[in-house]
Order: C-alpha cells, then structure tokens, then sequence
C-alpha cells in the first residue's frame, strides 16, 4: 500500500497516516507487557496469570486497526499463536490412563489411551518413538494389535512419535513396579527402575525381553544417563543413596549416600555434577561426580520430587509437590553457581514433573491435584501458560521438532 494513494477503495490511511499506526500499536503492546508483568517483585511468584484469550484479543485489536489505518485488509486468521515455539511436550497421566501430548505450536493437547497407568514417559526424538511406564490397567486384548509379553504387573508401552493414533506399537512386560523409563543414545533398549525388585530393568527393544537386571539400593524411582552416556544414576528412595551404572558394563559400579528420600537426579550439559532432589529433608544434593560424593546441599520448598537443569548449566528447577494432604504449588529455581535458591515461582498444586525445552526458554511442569502442566518463561520466571491434561499427571517429557 503507497501511503499516498487515496484514490476510492484505499481505507482510511490517506486520513491518520502511519504516525498514528504506529502509536496505536506501541500503546497496546504497551498494554500487553504491563499486564504480563503482574507479580510480587520480592519473591517472584505468581499473583495472577493473564489468560491466553485475553491477550489474543488485544493482538487481534492490534491488526485490526492496523488494516483499517492501512487498507490492506489484512485478515485475523493469519496471527497464528506460536508463543511456545516448536515442538511436544507428553504427560503420563496416571489416573486416567492415558499420555498428552501438547502441541507447542498451536496449544492443541491430544490425549492417547494406554494399557497402563502411566507414572513415566520419556522421549527419543532421534528414533522417533515415545516411552511409557506403569503399573497394569487392562487385559491386552482390550486394545487390539499390540504384543503382550509375559504377565508381570508393569507395563512398558512404545509409540511412534509420529503416529499417535495407532496407539501402541509394542506393550511388554516391565518388572512389578516400573517407576521411570529412560533410552539409551539410539533407543535399542531402555532402563526401567523397578521399584518392588531394586533393581534396573534393561530392556531391549528388538526383542520386548528384559536382557538384564541390575540390583540398586531399596526402592529405585528416578533415573537418568549422563551427557557422555557412560552411567546411569539412579535414586534409590527407601536407601538414601544414588546407584551410579555403567551402561557398558550394565553393572553398579559406585553407590553414593546423599540423604533422605532421593526421588530424582538431574545434570548439567557438562556433566560433572549431579542433583538430586531429597523428598524427606526439603533439599537437593548436589554430587561431585569426579570424586563421587556430595559436596553440597541447598535447601527448597516441601517435599522436592522431580528437577532438571537448564541446557545453559546455569539453574536447576525443582517441583515441590507437598504431601497428599497438604499439595505444595511451588518450585524452587536454584542458581548453580551460588547453590542457592534465587527464585520460588508458583504454579499448580502439586507440582511433580519437571522438563525443560531444548532451547533452554520454557520450563514444564506437571500439576497432579490440578491436572494441568504449568509453562515457565525462564527469561522473566514467570508462568505464562496454564494447560489443562489428563487426570494425576505425573512424568513429563520434550519432544523436539513437530
């Protein structure tokens, strides 16, 4: 459009010209930041969330007046919202039975049924495929074309990350109590803490056969595998101590004591720490991994359970769940250079599961007493978006890509 045609058909540009364009749109982005900056300065939580339609609104507005000042008849339809960026983020929602899979892009939030009540998923992008674990909820003839190995409790599902639909491509066996599921680099088996047995399942893929177990201390629940891939660090609740494995050897080779409880570790990109969250003592440890023992503790909110640590290496979020009868909605951003907490940010109650987009931007974090997944602006550490999911979430994972 030449601002300087005004010939008829050409709106009202001729009228306001570009001077007034462009002060209408800088006082409604004005707006839209005041609103999003609601929250107490002092401890950074979370007073109010401005709701997702209410701002649409205002951006609508925004190109409106923008078509009706330039007369290019710009339409709405293209203001596609992709504030969260690209990529999935999965819930196991475990009382309902069934996985989420929110859609960055466009917010969508896409439920698939299991087999299984899901306390865990994990993702493996680079093979295309979705893990999930838990304990049985139905016969294996309830859903056909899915192969059924062996009749222990736990339950094993795997899905194509890119056929959802189908459901399940496999379902096999996974010890009495599977707790959490993580792969390997190229997804040709995956590790299974089986709580009952203390011990790890390692599971290979090709076969749906468990080809290994590897003793724990008691209660194994949260794990996860090192940058380098070379150990497996495992929590062992009912032990107070952190199982380190080989994954070569598929053997333990150290068992770290680190206090109360440990639910779930977590590590930095460079991979010579380890953070575990310590339910029973409201703290995380923080291991050496050089020298295999804790070099410090931080103190959090109530009852930590699951954390991760920022791609940058700089904080490490922790959900505060709370007990089940008195639910905590908080979680606690330590600063890693400091060991100290720097910010609480409030999200839903009972906070549990905790993932971080490749990026480094946003934080998820699943809600099991509200059933939603809260999503943190790192940047400003604030909530931005409340998304409701399956009933009791509990284990969440990020998915590169769409």
């Amino acid at each position: 459009m030449n601002w300087n045609d005004t010939g008829p058909g050409m709106g009202f540009g001729w009228l306001f010209g570009p001077p007034i364009l462009v002060l209408v749109v800088l006082a409604i982005a004005a707006l839209i930041k005041y609103l999003r900056k609601q929250e107490s300065p002092m401890t950074h939580s979370i007073n109010r969330t401005i709701p997702k339609d209410a701002i649409r609104r205002y951006q609508i507005l925004t190109i409106a007046l923008a078509a009706l000042l330039s007369g290019t008849g710009y339409a709405p339809q293209a203001m596609a919202d992709t504030t969260l960026g690209r990529g999935a983020v999965f819930s196991a929602d475990e009382g309902d039975g069934s996985l989420s899979r929110i859609d960055l892009a466009t917010g969508s939030v896409e439920a698939i049924a299991l087999p299984l009540m899901p306390h865990n998923v994990d993702v493996s992008t680079a093979a295309g495929l979705v893990f999930a674990v838990g304990m049985g909820g139905m016969e294996a003839g309830e859903m056909p074309g899915m192969e059924m190995g062996g009749h222990g409790e736990g339950r094993l599902a795997v899905l194509k990350l890119d056929d959802l639909k189908a459901g399940p491509i496999a379902v096999v066996e996974a010890g009495h109590h599977p707790a959490h599921v993580v792969p390997d680099a190229d997804a040709s088996r995956v590790f299974v803490t089986d709580s009952e047995s203390d011990a790890v399942l390692v599971i290979d893929l090709a076969s749906g056969k468990t080809v290994k177990e590897i003793t724990t201390g008691a209660y194994p629940h949260g794990q996860r595998i090192s940058p380098d891939g070379s150990e497996l660090y495992v929590a062992n609740v009912e032990d107070d101590s952190v199982s380190v494995i080989d994954t070569k050897s598929l053997s333990e080779v150290a068992r770290i004591p680190v206090g109360d409880a440990p639910v779930q570790v977590g590590f930095p990109p460079d991979g010579t720490r380890a953070y575990v969250s310590l339910r029973d003592e409201d703290k995380v440890a923080v291991i050496d991994r050089a020298t295999r023992s804790v070099v410090a503790t931080v103190s959090v909110g109530r009852d930590p359970i699951q954390l991760f640590v920022t791609p940058d290496g700089k904080f490490v979020y922790v959900a505060d769940q709370g007990d089940d009868g008195n639910p905590d909605n908080r979680v606690s951003v330590i600063d890693v250079a400091s060991n100290q907490v720097t910010a609480t940010i409030t999200v839903g109650m009972g906070a549990h599961g905790v993932t971080i987009g490749s990026d480094g931007r946003l934080v998820f974090v699943t809600n099991t007493k509200d059933s939603t997944v809260s999503v943190i602006d790192v940047a400003s550490q604030t909530v931005i978006e409340t998304i409701p999911v399956g009933k009791e979430p509990g284990g969440i994972a990020f998915a590169d890509g769409n």
